[in-house]
């Protein structure tokens, strides 16, 4: 057990810290963004070496490695899509009065060049893996993509808690995309099969049979899993979301002063979000 507790802690600190990190590099300036997203490309490319070689390795440095390679090349999507250099065909707010399959086609076409690009990284981290021992990165890479589609399409559905204040200005038209209600019914059904990959996962890690690098693996990307649930409890509780990453968003001129309560935001419980719409905690 107690092996495992680095694991845990470096999962915890690498998802908070990265999380702020790239929350403050999307709002610098255009030439500082154009930069970050081309480091940010040489350093995915390496990320990708990283898993093909790791994937052969079965001791605790290759399944940190692994995890940190895979990290690396999530970290190029969030940064190309929040910096708005990888996004949709569609970068105008949602049309009043849309709903239903319309309003789906038009929020899947703000997205749409973001997702097609996760989901070709993934066939190649898939690809560069397959059948090798250490599936580390490749678990690590498909829990943050299976839980990230998770929280869009619950956003798209409507929760309590939309978090607008991550979004940087040029994507403040993605608010219109979202919906603020109590809950909605995919909700309960995503946290519910979601943690019970989580406690299979921790069960393998805490087997007493299990080879000790398969043990942090597991842990590790339990650990990421675990952080994704509580990212989705976050949505639906009054509580406020940004308080983490409240460090980033003041480092970066982000951190809102002023917002309207709970209450009066899911007054209108079926409305989306439009994008001068104020936030929804007080900061």
């Amino acid at each position: 057990m107690n092996g495992l507790l680095p694991a845990v802690a470096t999962a915890v600190f690498v998802w908070w810290f990265s999380t702020g990190l790239v929350l403050i590099l999307v709002r610098l300036s255009r030439r500082a963004i154009r930069l970050s997203v081309a480091l940010a490309t040489g350093v995915g490319v390496v990320a990708l070496y990283g898993l093909s070689h790791t994937a052969r390795q079965t001791g605790l440095a290759g399944a940190y490695c692994a995890f940190t390679c895979a990290l690396l090349a999530w970290a190029w999507h969030e940064l190309t899509f929040l910096s708005g250099w990888i996004t949709g065909p569609r970068r105008t707010a949602l049309p009043a009065g849309l709903s239903g399959w319309p309003r789906f086609v038009q929020s899947l076409r703000a997205i749409l060049w973001h997702e097609l690009g996760i989901l070709a990284v993934g066939l190649i981290i898939v690809a560069i893996t397959w059948r090798q021992p250490n599936q580390v990165g490749t678990g690590t890479f498909l829990v943050l993509w299976v839980m990230r589609t998770s929280a869009k399409l619950n956003l798209f559905l409507g929760v309590r808690n939309l978090s607008e204040q991550f979004l940087p200005e040029h994507l403040a038209y993605l608010q219109s995309f979202f919906r603020r209600r109590r809950m909605n019914g995919f909700f309960p059904v995503a946290l519910s099969l979601s943690m019970l990959v989580l406690v299979a996962l921790v069960m393998v890690a805490l087997q007493p049979s299990t080879p000790a690098a398969t043990s942090v693996g597991h842990a590790l990307v339990g650990t990421m899993l675990a952080l994704a649930i509580v990212e989705h409890a976050l949505l639906v509780l009054p509580v406020d979301t940004a308080a983490l990453w409240r460090w980033a968003l003041r480092f970066s001129g982000g951190a809102p002063e002023v917002a309207v309560s709970t209450d009066r935001a899911l007054s209108g419980n079926d409305s989306p979000v439009r994008t001068d719409e104020t936030l929804l905690h007080a900061r």
